[in-house]
């Protein structure tokens, strides 16, 4: 049975130091791929886009800076935990958001009532995703090809 989690958080998309505006960011965690995150992020004037992380990421974001490559979380202040920032980079490109810390606590209390940290792997059926994710890239390459 395919669970799932769901929250909208208003998130401030930093374009720079001197201008910023808020976004609503749908967070969602489906019980079909329980170790993943995916925020979608609603950009105005833009396609709505999806990024999907790993759910220990940003719990351990909201306390402490850490992620490589193409995802990175840290609290705004680390002497004051109320504020998250999620960075986002494909190549040179990159996007930052802040977040308020309680909505995205919430929603990861939510998730971990549906599915407890630690116990992915028995939900988890790693050859169909595997085999599904394989499909759609060969779909995708085929069709951009």
């Amino acid at each position: 049975m395919r669970e799932s989690v769901q929250a909208e958080v208003m998130m401030s998309f930093l374009v720079s130091e001197e201008l910023s505006f808020r976004i609503p960011v749908e967070l969602r965690y489906e019980t079909s791929d329980p170790y993943a995150v995916r925020l979608t992020f609603h950009l105005p004037g833009d396609a709505p886009v999806t990024w999907a992380f790993g759910r220990e990421l940003l719990i351990d974001g909201v306390g402490r800076p850490c992620g490589e490559g193409d995802v990175h979380i840290a609290p705004a202040d680390c002497e004051m935990l109320g504020e998250v920032l999620i960075r986002l980079q494909v190549g040179c490109d990159q996007a930052l958001f802040r977040s308020s810390v309680p909505p995205l606590v919430a929603f990861l209390d939510r998730t971990d009532k549906l599915v407890p940290l630690g116990q992915e792997g028995a939900l988890a059926d790693f050859d169909a995703h595997l085999e599904e994710a394989l499909d759609r890239i060969l779909a995708e390459e085929q069709s951009a090809g």
